[in-house]
């Protein structure tokens, strides 16, 4: 037999079209598509018929934050969430787990955690500090996906944030290594100030924090980050865009020679700020979430196609984390990790199937060069998202797998289940169940 398995009769989500097909896998890889290939190849096969067949899908934005604060998410836990999504790789960043990963020791710990418990692949964001400049090229030697900074208080005492003259060495260095750097783009200034004059009047409900991180201190950055790309030749990625001026900042430098893209994230277009009224802490995060007019504006931005891909900036802590009156003192993250594909497949109108693949999963793939990731196509690594397209259902929580459970999304109704998730030709999640309890998961270098 020439193969190890056939997906039959699937509609096959590919980057130059969308049509009924079979799928052959041999040793982890697509090794065949085709209108139809004979059952007598294999001796497996899925029926698939009724079925989208996406690539599976690339987070490249999470914080499982393991070793070190497993209480808080944990790898073991975020990767089953993410394949129940539909998801197959993501991308870990430094932060927040301890230590972070700004060395090659604390790399090589991380990769170990990863190695033993990760259902799915994973790339490594390494960190871009004032603290460690010098040892960006020892990151990149064991395969850093890139360099992640920020440019406003990153919340971790050990993660301190990048002022531009940090930020200009550190592009300076990330392009002679050939990796990207990443920024959360807050201007600390708009932010920080506005921020310890509100708490000391006693304004700390949640629309008092929303009032101390505006679009314009977003915008700012992004404004920042990408003269200093241009001044260094430096691969930029804005990450979590949460408005449309956000995404017309990047359009703008990128026209003018800037060479940057951007994510942005489910809750930024599913959810409003007026939604924290009912949500509480289970919505806070940074950038916070805009008003209903800057949602609709981005969703504009997002059927335009004018940004790069989604991502879900996984960021869960403890409950005991996201309790109190004070709203600036309450951790902010969203965990969302299993909820990404669902989201894009809900947009209404909808976007189209190889919009979905694009923000999902190609996107992601061609600007990190993860090679034979992101799409299908023969060759690449048999990373499959079986999803029923007109499947709806309400999201409660016992459906989750992330460790705490407190998505935002609860209660919502969303288009597109989940059948069945493949990394590399095995099945590690069916039907939302983990099918695949043994450790799969392997690092994924820039090609």
């Amino acid at each position: 037999m020439k193969y190890d398995l056939i997906i039959r009769g699937g509609t096959l989500v590919r980057e130059d079209r969308v049509g009924r097909g079979d799928i052959a896998i041999a040793g982890g890889r697509i090794a065949e598509i085709a209108d139809e290939i004979s059952a007598a190849s294999a001796p497996k096969t899925i029926d698939a018929a009724g079925l989208h067949v996406f690539p599976g899908l690339i987070d490249p934005h999470v914080h499982f934050n393991e070793p070190g604060r497993t209480e808080w998410e944990g790898i073991a836990t975020g990767s089953a969430a993410l394949a129940a999504g539909g998801g197959t790789l993501f991308f870990d960043m430094p932060l927040n787990s301890s230590p972070p990963v700004l060395d090659g020791p604390s790399f090589d710990v991380k990769l170990d955690a990863m190695r033993a418990r990760s259902l799915t692949d994973f790339a490594l964001w390494g960190g871009l500090t004032p603290d460690n400049l010098d040892n960006l090229e020892e990151l990149a030697e064991r395969g850093a996906i890139g360099f992640k900074a920020f440019m406003s208080n990153s919340g971790i005492d050990e993660f301190p944030r990048a002022d531009d003259y940090t930020l200009y060495e550190g592009m300076l260095e990330a392009q002679r290594l050939n990796l990207p750097v990443a920024v959360h783009a807050e201007n600390e200034e708009l932010t920080a100030i506005p921020a310890r004059i509100w708490q000391e009047r006693k304004w700390t409900r949640w629309v008092d924090y929303l009032a101390t991180r505006p679009i314009r201190a977003e915008v700012d950055a992004i404004q920042r980050a990408c003269l200093l790309a241009r001044e260094t030749g430096c691969r930029l990625h804005i990450v979590h865009v949460s408005s449309a001026a956000g995404v017309r900042a990047v359009a703008a430098a990128r026209a003018d020679g800037a060479d940057v893209t951007c994510e942005t994230c489910p809750h930024y277009f599913v959810l409003a700020a007026a939604d924290i009224a009912t949500l509480g802490a289970a919505a806070k995060c940074a950038p916070p979430l805009r008003s209903e007019e800057d949602r609709q504006a981005l969703l504009g931005e997002l059927r335009a196609g004018s940004i790069d891909f989604i991502a879900s900036d996984h960021s869960p802590s403890p409950p005991s984390m996201k309790q109190g009156d004070d709203f600036f003192r309450i951790w902010g993250g969203i965990a969302g990790v299993q909820s990404t594909l669902p989201a894009a497949l809900s947009v209404d109108p909808p976007l189209s199937a190889q919009q979905v693949a694009r923000y999902t999963a190609a996107g992601a793939a061609g600007r990190f060069r993860a090679a034979g990731k992101g799409a299908l196509a023969v060759g690449n690594d048999a990373d499959l998202a079986l999803v029923d397209p007109e499947g709806e259902f309400q999201l409660v929580r016992e459906m989750l797998l992330d460790r705490h459970k407190l998505s935002p999304y609860v209660g919502r109704t969303f288009r597109g289940v989940v059948r069945r998730t493949m990394v590399r030709g095995q099945t590690v999640c069916l039907d939302g169940r983990i099918v695949s309890p043994e450790p799969v998961g392997q690092l994924v270098k820039p090609a």
